[in-house]
Order: C-alpha cells, then sequence, then structure tokens
C-alpha cells in the first residue's frame, strides 16, 4: 500500500548484475519536505537503490512512482529532463568540473535549461550565500577546500529547485566539522524549500539529520521508525 501524500514510490525492486543480487524486493517511499536516510553495510544495495529511484539505472522487475508518473517507464530522454529539472544530486567527491568556477558550476543545470547567463550566475550567487561559499564564487574547485567545494555542490543540487535531492554519502570526504555543516545547510535548505532528500550514509551522525531510516540489507530494505 503507498503511503498517503507520498512524492516518490518503490515496490518490489528487483536488480542484479551478473551473478550478482544488488536490490531484492526493496521498497521505499518519501513525502515532499521529508529527508529519509537509506543505511547498510558496503554492498548492501543502498546506492543501487538511490539510482533506481533517480532514473540513473533501470530495476529488473519492480515499479517507481513519481507523483503520477511511472518512472520504469518513461523514456531515456525523458528520464534525463527529469534529473535536469527535478531532480538534484550530491556526490560523495562533489563531481564539480574543474574547468568552470564555482558559480560556473552552480549555475551549469540551469543554463542546461535555457537560461540565460545572466539569471543563471545570479540564482546561483544567491544559493552560493546561503551555503556560505559566495566568497568562492570566481575560485575553481581546485583552489577551494573540501567543505567550501561539498556546499558548491549542494547549491548546484538546490539550483535548480528540486522537488527530490539525491545526496550519496554526501559527506563520506569531509572530517566532522565540514560534515556536520554540511549536513546542517542541506536539510535547513532542502526542508525550506518542501525539498525531499534521499540520504545514503553508512554513518549514524549523518543519518541523525533524516526524519526516518530505511536500512538495507543483502538487497532487501526494512523501515526503521525513528526514536525520539
Amino acid at each position: 500500500m503507498t503511503p498517503a501524500g507520498s512524492l516518490l514510490v518503490a515496490h518490489g525492486l528487483r536488480k542484479a548484475y551478473g551473478p550478482t543480487t544488488a536490490l531484492d524486493g526493496a521498497e521505499f517511499s518519501i513525502h515532499p519536505g521529508e529527508v529519509v536516510a537509506v543505511m547498510g553495510p558496503s554492498g548492501s544495495g543502498k546506492s543501487t537503490l538511490l539510482h533506481c529511484l533517480a532514473g540513473i539505472v533501470r530495476p529488473d522487475e519492480g515499479s517507481i512512482t513519481y507523483g503520477s508518473r511511472d518512472l520504469t517507464g518513461m523514456s531515456d530522454a525523458g528520464l534525463s529532463a527529469l534529473r535536469r529539472s527535478e531532480f538534484g544530486f550530491v556526490f560523495q567527491f562533489g563531481q564539480l568540473v574543474p574547468e568552470l568556477t564555482c558559480v560556473e558550476n552552480v549555475a551549469l543545470p540551469l543554463r542546461l535549461n535555457g537560461a540565460r547567463r545572466k539569471d543563471a550566475e545570479a540564482t546561483a550567487l544567491a544559493w552560493m550565500e546561503r551555503l556560505e561559499v559566495d566568497d568562492v564564487a570566481a575560485k575553481r574547485p581546485g583552489e577551494v577546500s573540501g567543505g567550501q567545494g561539498q556546499r558548491v555542490a549542494v547549491a548546484r543540487a538546490l539550483a535548480t529547485s528540486p522537488r527530490v535531492i539525491f545526496a550519496d554519502e554526501p559527506t563520506g570526504a569531509l572530517d566532522s566539522l565540514n560534515g556536520e555543516r554540511v549536513m546542517e545547510l542541506l536539510t535547513d535548505a532542502a526542508r525550506s524549500t518542501n525539498a525531499a532528500v534521499v540520504l545514503v550514509t553508512h554513518e549514524t551522525r549523518v543519518a541523525a539529520y533524516s526524519d526516518r531510516e530505511i536500512v538495507v540489507r543483502d538487497g532487501k530494505s526494512r523501515d526503521m521508525e525513528r526514536i525520539a
């Protein structure tokens, strides 16, 4: 049964890579404005679950519904357009374009969606200010610290006003202090815009920023109740 008001729902997801089963009937749901942490040991299937939910990887079996749309039935072009306009992404190592300045990196998804450079960079600067990295706008990724670079990546994920943000180990390459600040800024900004956050992590201190936890083990998922 699909939880009422859910934005993104997956039922019975199965995915195998050759003889290796990555997902074995996994379930998932998230509401607008909710932060859900997907936890589990290395190789449990949590990143594969995120990639399926984001339309990067197609499951072998199961269904994924986003709003009223069936993601498993969408074309590659449709999924690509969805990722550009309604989904935002934050990865462990930022994946910023080294040849572009930080503000150009944040503005990039807006430019890809057809925004004029001036308008895109104005929006990018506003998000960089909110993420406390507007002072590195003119620098290239190789000239900033790891914590600053990851906040630039968060600003880029938020720049298009996505409905869902997929964050895959967003603090995995940071020290604890920078990791805490990135999580504070990411979750505060997402909740203020009513964006849902799918957060893949193996760290309990990072999962503590979520509203709910889903544990993935051997390709199966289990929804954990948060104990206050």
